[in-house]
Parts: structure tokens; sequence; C-alpha cells
């Protein structure tokens, strides 16, 4: 009796426990990872070059946003959901079972013949996109130590980095000389090779046990976000901030959050574990990271428009100028990456990062019409230098913090506050450029009525890049002037998140990372493996 509860003990202590790889299979499994990543990192770069071309085509230029809105709520909205499922039926099948929606979605979308069709094709990509990075980040949790996580840091920057310079050349191409239905269709080979290897390659063991999925849960955080995400959509642009419409949908999504929280406490496997939140570190690194996120994906997107309305670039010009942002996240990023794993130290690096950030938002809430493109060089690369600090720093914070059964919703659940802060930071300054350049431009020709009254009808708008680009003489100079003392507003907007991230990186509890050695020095006898076990936590 004594020795099979003493065996029923080991194993549930093993159940609990990642096995972490060796090197050579560590390497392995990544090749699998990032083929998968790739899907999702590529298709937040290449889709915007094609807008134009797609709005020509299918006509909808007021339903031009939904493209992106589209994707972008349904891949937050999942993103926890995709993390619990992957606790409870394993990383693999789950992460290719979001491949394969994600696979589906991208076919339709080239196959739509209408915006509507579209929009809704997008949405569906977005279910599985959502859980592409998530999942990702739970199997590194899985299968890498904590204190050895920071070396592989680099794989994932240069998956970024190339999906970065690669999308707006892809989109750019395949619009010029296919088709845009093109950025879509090139996502099923990439896809089927990330199949083929992930089948072979990510060979993780699956834990059963009895469970019972929250489904009322993942409607709940669903609906709750989607109602958040079109407050911040429609609000600024269609029906005012403190209009009817646009406070029901805010007092929807609070409520549904509510009762999110209420329905989770309850839940025998919840999607996101009340838990987790008594964790001082999991609680201060998503804050941080909701912070960072607004800035990032928000001036990630605005730096474009930069470089397209004001300097005159081409779509694929500018995909290559944002090549110093790449070079910033992704030498930063190595190096952090080496430093965790020499130091076993992570706190620093976010404080760093978001001083970078605060430096770099400052220097581009200053730019003109005369800033040369090597400022603006030096500018970009601070950016993604304070980017590179802070991306997987905080999610290997959080990982080594909490219990190995709850790997994948900790992780799902940080990924998407990151996500909600991007998203809300897209929104935000969304309205800032498009309010800020109406009233920059009206100041600009406060001598030319006529082009007031078609600045602030929206004819000169911040998406009527093209119009900006085909105007000359004075009236082209007043107007860069106008739009980018409104880029200016942008960055200077992005200000307040990055230094409430600063402060908070100092709140950020840092102890001893993981190493899994304690695994290697277990014996055969049962208590000591379970002492091992447990040391190695």
């Amino acid at each position: 009796m004594a020795e099979s509860r003493l065996a029923a003990e080991v194993a549930a202590a093993d159940d609990n426990q990642p096995r972490y790889l060796e090197h050579q299979q560590i390497v392995v499994v990544m090749i699998g990872l990032m083929t998968g990543v790739l899907l999702a990192a590529l298709d937040q770069s290449i889709v915007s070059t094609a807008l134009p071309r797609i709005v020509s085509e299918l006509g909808g230029l007021d339903q031009l946003s939904w493209v992106v809105t589209a994707y972008l709520l349904t891949s937050t909205a999942v993103t926890p959901l995709w993390g619990k499922i992957s606790d409870l039926y394993g990383r693999r099948p789950v992460f290719q079972a979001a491949i394969v929606i994600f696979l589906i979605g991208s076919f339709l979308c080239g196959f739509s013949q209408d915006m509507v069709q579209l929009i809704a094709f997008r949405a569906l990509q977005g279910i599985g996109g959502g859980g592409l990075m998530a999942i990702a980040l739970a199997v590194i949790g899985d299968v890498i130590p904590p204190r050895e996580r920071g070396r592989y840091q680099g794989y994932f920057a240069a998956v970024f980095g190339m999906s970065s310079v690669a999308g707006p050349l892809l989109g750019g191409w395949f619009t010029d000389t296919i088709s845009w239905r093109w950025i879509f269709y090139i996502n099923i080979p990439v896809g089927l090779v990330a199949l083929v290897i992930t089948s072979s390659v990510l060979n993780m063991p699956v834990r059963r046990r009895q469970h019972t999925l929250d489904f009322l849960g993942a409607g709940l955080i669903v609906a709750s976000v989607s109602a958040m995400l079109l407050y911040l959509d429609w609000a600024g642009s269609d029906y005012g901030w403190t209009s009817p419409r646009a406070i029901g949908l805010l007092a929807t999504s609070l409520s549904l959050a509510a009762l999110f929280v209420i329905v989770e406490a309850r839940a025998k496997e919840p999607i996101i574990p009340l838990r987790l939140f008594r964790n001082p570190i999991f609680r201060v690194a998503n804050i941080y990271g909701f912070m960072a996120g607004v800035a990032m994906f928000g001036a990630l997107i605005f730096l474009p428009v930069y470089l397209q309305g004001v300097m005159g670039m081409s779509p694929t010009r500018s995909g290559l100028a944002m090549l110093p942002a790449v070079l910033g996240i992704f030498s930063t990023s190595i190096s952090s990456g080496i430093l965790i794993t020499r130091t076993g130290r992570y706190k620093i690096f976010p404080i760093i990062g978001a001083a970078i950030l605060v430096l770099a938002l400052t220097l581009l809430a200053r730019i003109s019409v005369d800033t040369t493109y090597p400022q603006l060089a030096i500018f970009m690369y601070l950016f993604g230098a304070g980017l590179g600090f802070t991306m997987q720093t905080v999610v290997v914070a959080v990982q080594n913090s909490v219990e190995y059964r709850d790997m994948g919703s900790a992780t799902g659940a940080t990924t998407f506050f990151r996500q909600m802060g991007g998203a809300i930071g897209a929104a935000i300054f969304g309205t800032v450029l498009t309010t800020r350049l109406a009233t920059h431009l009206a100041n600009q020709f406060a001598t030319a009525p006529e082009v007031a009254a078609a600045a602030t009808t929206g004819q000169l708008d911040a998406n009527d890049i093209q119009a900006i680009q085909t105007l000359s003489g004075p009236v082209r100079l007043l107007v860069q002037t106008g739009f980018t003392q409104a880029i200016a507003d942008v960055f200077l907007a992005g200000l307040p998140f990055v230094v409430t991230a600063f402060i908070v990186s100092f709140f950020l509890k840092e102890i001893p990372l993981r190493t899994g050695e304690a695994r290697a020095l277990a014996k055969e006898d049962g208590t000591d493996r379970v002492e091992a076990l447990s040391a190695a936590r």
C-alpha cells in the first residue's frame, strides 16, 4: 500500500512538472514553432499594403478598417481560450488546430467576392491566429528552463524581423504583379509546411485528466472584448464617445467582464484561473505588458503612415525603411536573452526597455517635415531596442512564477493583455490622428478657406495617403506639415502609457529562474524523486 501510494504521489508530482529538453531537441522544436508563428507575424504586415487595391476591386471604402479590426477582435478575444485548451488537450494537436483554422480562413479570404465576405473570413482567420503565438510561447515554457530561455529569444525576434520586412515587400509584389488575393493564398503552402514539421518534431506529451471546458467563461470573455473593441472602433469615428450607442457598448463590455469574473471564480477549469491574480509577478507583468502593448502596436502602425504620407515612400520602400526598428528589436532581444541566461536576472530589462521607449517616443514626438531619414532611423532603432528588452522578458518572468499546470493559461493571458493594449492603442491613436489632422490642416490653411473646408470634411485624412503624395508646391508642404504635426501628436499620446510602464516595472518582483538541473539529479528512489522534482520548480 505504501509503495502504491508513493508511486501515485510521484506520478502526480511528475504530471505537474515540465519535460525540459536538450539543446538539439529544442532547436528542432523551435523550427516547428517558428513556421507556425511566421503565419501570424506575416499576416500583420502583409495585408496593409494591399488594402487600397482591395477596396478598389471590392468596393466599401467605409468598411476598410474592418478588414483589420475583424482579425484583431477575434484573435485577441480567443487568446486565453487557446492557452487553456492547450493545457487540457496538449500543445501539438491544439497548435495544429489553430494552424488549420488559420489556413481555412486564409483560403476563404482570398476567395472573397465582396467586403462583407472578406471581413467575415478575416474574423475566422483571427480565431486561428490568436492561438499561434500563445501556444508557441506555452510550448517554450514546457521545454526550456526559464534560466535558459533567453538563449532562444532571438529565434522569434528573427521571425518578426523577417516578417516586418518581407510582409510589405510580398504584399506590394503580389498586388502589383499577380493579385491581392495571393497575400492570403501564400499562407497555404507555409501552413502546410508548418503542419508537416510540427507533426514530426513537436512530440509533446499529452497529460490526460478529468476536465470540463469552461464554455460560459469563454463566451463571456469573447463577448466582453468584442464589445470593448467595437466601442473603441465606433465611438471615436461614427457615434461619438458619449453617445447612447457608444456608452451602451462600454457598459455591456464592463458588465460582461464582471460576470466573467464571477463565473471564473466558480468554474472547475476556468479560462483564466483567478488564483493567478494572487501572484504579484503575474499582476505586475501584465499591467506592464498592457501599457507597453499600447505603445508597441500603436506606434508600429503609424510609423509607416509617416514614411508614406510625409516622406513620400511607396508601401514597399516604407517596409524596408522600417528595418532599423527591426534591428533594434533583434539586437536587444538577443543580448538581453544572453544576459538573462548568464546572470539569472530579468527585472532590469523591463526597466531599461521602458526607459528607452520613453526616450524614443519623446524623440518621435518632435519629428517635422525636415526630419531626415538618418535621424528617423535612429529614433526607430531606439524604439525597436526598447521593445526588444520587454517583449519576451515579461513572458519569462510570468512563466517562471506560475505552476506548470497553469503554463498555457498564464501565457495565453499574458499575450491577451499585451494584444488588448495593442488594440486599444491602435484605436486611441487612430482617433488622435484623424481628429488632430483636421485641426492641424485647418490651422495650416487658415488663409485658404476652401482647403480648410476640404480638410475638415475628410477629403484630406489619415487614409488618403495617395492624395497627399500627388500634391505639389506650397500646398504639398503645408499639408505635409499638418500631417507631421498630427503624427507627432500620436507619439506624444503614447508617452503616458510607456511612462506608466516604466513606473510599474520597478514593482516587478524578481525570483530565481528555474534551471531544470534538479531533474537530472533525481535518483531512482521515489522519495528522492519527489523532492528533486519539487526542487526543480
